[in-house]
């Protein structure tokens, strides 16, 4: 999805931010050290991608919205940014932590696969979700370059039936995730005995 984003949407880097303390899931089974690492093994290689350990360092709950304030202060407020989001992500994010506040600080780009149906998955949404779509959904990519928050974006991906949940269970069984995952990832977890029961 990286990859497809950065294409599509223009975009000059993909950071990667790996979640120190999620508060909207279980505890990872992976410490936060070890997951930073298969991280940045994933991305290594790739000129576009940078892996950024801000969430790692910081003590309490992982909240996007404590992120992006942060990387708008750094990178100052004309530079566009993109929050890149799969569409179930999106579905849910009325349930985030001062979500509304998203807006101001990025822009959201949301990933779905080909044939999605927009209708019926907006008719799914929080009814203040719906509005915020409404008033701020474009079309055209290169809107996102032309200010720096605000804008939603929905986008098709090539359509690769692969999530970490599935990764996690195959290793937990014993089977091989191979092409997966990147065999860096894969040589970490085997020997560090990570997702194993």
């Amino acid at each position: 999805m990286a990859q497809e984003a950065a294409s599509t949407l223009g975009l000059k880097q993909v950071r990667f931010i790996p979640a120190g303390e999620p508060w909207q899931r279980d505890v990872p089974r992976a410490p936060a050290s070890q997951r930073l690492e298969m991280v940045r093994l994933a991305c290594a290689g790739n000129p576009l991608f940078v892996v950024d350990d801000r969430e790692i360092r910081r003590h309490g709950p992982s909240y996007s919205v404590d992120t992006l304030t942060e990387l708008r202060a750094e990178l100052g407020p004309d530079q566009p940014l993109c929050l890149l989001l799969g569409a179930d992500a999106f579905l849910g994010l009325a349930s985030w932590h001062r979500w509304q506040d998203l807006f101001g600080l990025a822009h959201i780009a949301v990933a779905h696969r080909p044939g999605f149906a927009q209708t019926s998955w907006a008719d799914s949404m929080p009814s203040a979700l719906q509005q915020a779509l409404a008033a701020r959904q474009t079309t055209d990519p290169s809107a996102l370059a032309q200010a720096p928050a605000g804008h939603i974006l929905t986008y098709a991906i090539t359509p690769l039936d692969i999530s970490a949940s599935h990764i996690r269970t195959e290793l937990q069984q014993g089977k091989s995730p191979r092409y997966l995952v990147p065999d860096a990832v894969l040589d970490y977890i085997s020997p560090n005995q990570l997702y194993s029961e």
